[in-house]
């Protein structure tokens, strides 16, 4: 008793988590967002009876009161949902803290709740279902309030994780042990929303657990925003953590419905998903960039402008996600700027690295030898005729000419007119008129991306945002002023649009719930598959067999099948079992005061056996199920071979238990049944295997309980 204690104890300070609130900037981040959402909830609650109170007068006078009251509250909870919106947007407090500009990710705040007390509604439980003394279960009560409590205030990393883990499998056991379908405890969970602040109730198990898969997922994020992007291994981190929290957000989407809180909302969690994805195909970007920064060919230079256009189209595809009015109401206005700005952030990367590498070409072909002044093409037509063979032509591998081909998207008739008909560069002239095409259009987007940063009031005071802004924005312009030549009114054309394509497919992560195993607390209650909330079964009861000197030869007359728990398969007539009250199908709790729920087979008979060869009396403490699939016997089935019970079919030993050795069970019988019925089918019947139909032995039904 005194080592459980102390194993409680340390469990207990294990489970703590953390106090943010007082340990980082994020956790006072998270305080404030704490009692914004109180104040939000208080004016909710005043609002709802100045409407209660305005509908329910007639008194004229009264009713301007109320509707002035009513506009004051409508005021102040503007005022609290644009404070909120303003630590959503915080999201510089979650960044690495680093020397060098990097793009800002977005995180997601944790769901808040209050404190519950389940200590009375599963003491009662206990007492009235299980029919237990429920003050056994004081500590289990305990630890699981803890367990509760810890995970309000997680760390922000694997340990972290690991405790929201914890505590959503315990809700496994603690749903099937305490919240009968038919009825309810009077617990109600409470949780505000991430993103308004607007509280939410429900009995429900199944919302408890949404809320905190969410929360896994919230944390996920705030671990990959963490993550130094200036090192391969932090960006590899910091993908995997995108991709846990994208497939946590699925799996809430796919596993739950109806969730009454706009953060659970289908349209939510389709962007969310698609925004973490988009982050981390921005970090495998960001990946790339760095590993190829000291040797950038033609090729490598392609392969970031694709990339890049694919980062592009992600936060495209977020952006309209984001934009629907069921989303865009609710987030924060600088999470949609910001899906605006580096969609056109990366749009100017993906030209400015085409452009890069057809650039390096020119490099490529001046540096062996000197070539001629190329010909200038004419001004009526752009391309140049495949047949041409124009002095400095262009000498490209293969792959090379491939990825030229296929990275520039066909012309669209109604911008035919004004793009580049120039896909493949034939010699200098056409590269360098495509090359300084590109370079335009990187400096064009980088002026949008940074126009559409000073539209946002929130997103003005993101240092880092606008430091890398503008770094690529200088790095562009200082290249193209560089090509600067005579006026030459091709410039004035748009380049060919990039097709996106990608070298990295990114692929879910769901929750691996079974890397968080846990012990169920209320364990002593039995096996969950069967003394649980829903099924129902009689108060616990005692018999004592007693033999007399005389019939030890005949046993105490009952069969057993199956484990934890064991169950009585039969009764012989006129035995002792059958006359202290025994019944086919009882459970059999505790032999002695010994607990025999999660007993297997063997140690049952065992015990039996013991009992009598020892010549004392068995005392067995039994249960009977009120549902009616456990064991139904049929009448008997009489054919032209005559009629048959269920029984064993092996010969007892002088102990009076028999054992089949074909059979993984044994069974506890007397001799004087096993005698009259040696000639019989054997019994097979075993309530915790699922049987194929016509699998079943006759005499019983098919309905059995599954482990």
């Amino acid at each position: 008793m005194a080592q459980a204690a102390v194993l409680r104890a340390q469990n207990r300070a294990n489970h703590k988590g953390s106090d943010p609130r007082i340990a980082t900037c994020r956790g006072k981040l998270q305080n404030k967002r704490s009692k914004l959402n109180q104040e939000i909830n208080k004016e909710l609650r005043l609002r709802a009876g100045a409407e209660n109170l305005y509908k329910a007068t007639t008194n004229k006078k009264l009713r301007e009161t109320v509707a002035l009251e009513l506009s004051f509250v409508n005021s102040n909870l503007q005022l609290l949902k644009e404070q909120l919106a303003e630590l959503n947007s915080s999201v510089e407090v979650y960044q690495k803290d680093s020397t060098e500009p990097a793009m800002p990710m977005i995180p997601l705040g944790l769901k808040e709740t209050k404190e519950i007390d389940f200590r009375d509604p599963f003491k009662d439980f206990i007492l009235e279902h299980y029919s237990e003394d429920s003050s056994l279960y004081d500590d289990a009560i305990t630890e699981f309030m803890d367990i509760r409590q810890a995970m309000r205030t997680p760390l922000r990393d694997n340990s972290g994780v690991s405790l929201l883990f914890d505590y959503y499998n315990q809700l496994y056991f603690v749903e099937r042990r305490f919240f009968p379908p038919d009825r309810s405890l009077g617990i109600y969970f409470e949780w505000y929303d991430s993103l308004t602040g607007v509280p939410s109730c429900q009995r429900t198990v199944a919302f408890e657990k949404a809320c905190v898969l969410f929360n896994i997922g919230a944390v996920y994020t705030q671990i990959g925003t963490r993550q130094d992007r200036k090192s391969s291994r932090g960006l590899d981190s910091a993908v995997d953590a995108f991709l846990r929290a994208a497939g946590t957000f699925q799996y809430i989407h796919e596993s739950f419905t109806n969730a009454p809180s706009m953060d659970l909302s289908p349209d939510m969690l389709d962007m969310l998903v698609q925004l973490m994805l988009a982050q981390a195909r921005e970090c495998l970007f960001e990946k790339l960039e760095l590993q190829s920064q000291d040797l950038r060919d033609v090729d490598v230079c392609l392969d970031l402008g694709q990339e890049a256009a694919q980062v592009a189209d992600a936060y495209s595809k977020v952006f309209g996600l984001i934009s629907v009015p069921s989303v865009k109401d609710y987030v924060a206005q600088s999470w949609v700027s910001l899906a605006m700005v580096k969609q056109e952030h990366y749009r100017a990367l993906s030209h400015y690295h085409v452009a890069c590498g057809l650039l390096s070409l020119l490099k490529k072909q001046s540096s062996p030898k000197k070539h001629p002044a190329p010909k200038p093409p004419t001004p009526k037509k752009i391309s140049v005729d495949a047949n041409d063979n124009n002095n400095g032509s262009l000498s490209l591998p293969n792959r090379t000419r491939d990825t030229l081909q296929y990275i520039h998207a066909p012309n669209v008739e109604d911008d035919a007119k004004l793009q580049i008909e120039i896909r493949v560069p034939k010699d200098e002239a056409e590269c360098r008129l495509l090359g300084r095409a590109h370079l335009r259009e990187a400096v064009l987007r980088h002026d949008e991306s940074q126009r559409l940063f000073r539209m946002c009031r929130e997103l003005r005071g993101k240092d880092s945002l606008i430091s890398e802004l503008r770094r690529a924005h200088r790095r562009a312009s200082e290249l193209y002023k560089s090509l600067e030549e005579d006026d030459d009114f091709r410039d004035m054309l748009d380049p060919p649009l990039i097709v996106a394509s990608t070298k990295f497919q990114l692929s879910l992560t769901p929750p691996d719930f079974a890397q968080f195993r846990v012990q169920d607390l209320f364990k002593s209650l039995g096996p969950v598959a069967i003394f649980s909330a829903k099924h129902h079964w009689t108060a616990p009861r005692t018999i004592q067999l007693v033999l007399q000197p005389g019939e030890k030869g005949d046993g105490f007359g009952f069969m057993v099948r199956g484990d934890a728990p064991v169950v009585v398969a039969g009764v012989d007539g006129g035995s002792l079992a059958e006359a202290a009250g025994m019944k086919q199908g009882d459970f059999i709790a505790a032999i002695g005061d010994e607990d025999v729920k999660w007993a297997v087979h063997e140690h049952v008979v065992q015990k039996i056996k013991e009992a009598k060869k020892n010549g004392s009396s068995l005392c067995l403490k039994l249960v009977t199920p009120m549902d009616r699939n456990y064991l139904k016997p049929r009448t008997s089935v009489t054919s032209n071979k005559g009629s048959f019970s269920p029984t064993s079919t092996t010969s007892s030993s002088s102990s009076g238990v028999s054992s089949g050795s074909h059979s993984p069970q044994g069974s506890v019988t007397s001799s004087r049944l096993a005698k009259q019925t040696s000639h019989q089918k054997k019994l097979t019947w075993n309530p915790f295997r699922n049987k194929a139909k016509g699998d079943e032995p006759n005499g019983y039904e098919g309905n059995v309980i599954l482990r």
